[in-house]
């Protein structure tokens, strides 16, 4: 049966225009941007046939070209509209975080960090500068290290923090491994850090490690 065929409650467009996208399931927001199934499946069934073959949605969207169009079904249109709707997501939330603005809440934090830094293969730790009333000055990327880890050096740091005369900060790092639990040398870097800023008067806000899906707040554990 064609997806026009179906009830209108059931059709992704439909679905999207009376209940709005969250409703939507990553198949169904999938298909939309397919547009076109193949011979004997909707656009949904290559979706959902896609998202079982490259295990979930963040590996099919970060799949190599070849790869993505090598599945059956899918062709350059597809890659091509795939990638520009995840570059059109990672401008969206840069522009939430620009300077000068103020930080909305902590999911919105932990939100664009992770969008910033999960993708990586490898270790990256990051830095958002904040003035004294918690403005965003800048977000920069400071070190990059192998998949087993980044050497973060806290007098690198701070010198930095100086140097933007930021009065706050947030740090964050990925774990290539998808597991967001922070390790014992995440917990001593921090300790330096928090240690190292208190003697220049810079209070370090929150460390948050970016994972598969999930992430993980230094703050909200009671650690900072």
């Amino acid at each position: 049966m064609r997806i026009k065929d179906w009830p209108a409650a059931e059709r992704p467009r439909e679905k999207l225009l009376e209940r709005g996208a969250r409703s939507l399931s990553d198949a169904e927001l999938l298909s939309i941007l397919i547009r076109t199934g193949s011979p004997g499946h909707t656009a949904v069934d290559l979706a959902r046939h896609m998202l079982s073959a490259f295990g979930g949605l963040r590996h099919l969207l970060e799949a190599p070209r070849a790869r993505l169009c090598g599945h059956p079904g899918v062709g350059e249109a597809t890659y091509v509209t795939l990638r520009a709707a995840v570059e059109m997501g990672h401008r969206h939330l840069s522009r939430t975080v620009k300077r000068g603005a103020m930080l909305g809440s902590p999911e919105d934090t932990r939100r664009y960090v992770s969008t910033r830094l999960r993708g990586f293969p490898y270790e990256v730790f990051a830095c958002l500068f904040l003035d004294n009333r918690h403005r965003v000055i800048a977000f920069e990327e400071m070190f990059r290290g192998t998949i087993d880890g980044a050497s973060v050096h806290p007098r690198e740091v701070i010198k930095r923090c100086l140097e933007h005369n930021a009065a706050a900060l947030i740090v964050a790092h990925n774990h290539p491994s998808g597991v967001a639990e922070p390790s014992h040398a995440d917990r001593i870097v921090t300790r330096r850090l928090a240690e190292a800023g208190a003697l220049v008067e810079l209070r370090l806000l929150d460390h948050i490690v970016v994972g598969d899906g999930e992430t993980v707040s230094f703050a909200e554990r009671g650690w900072l």
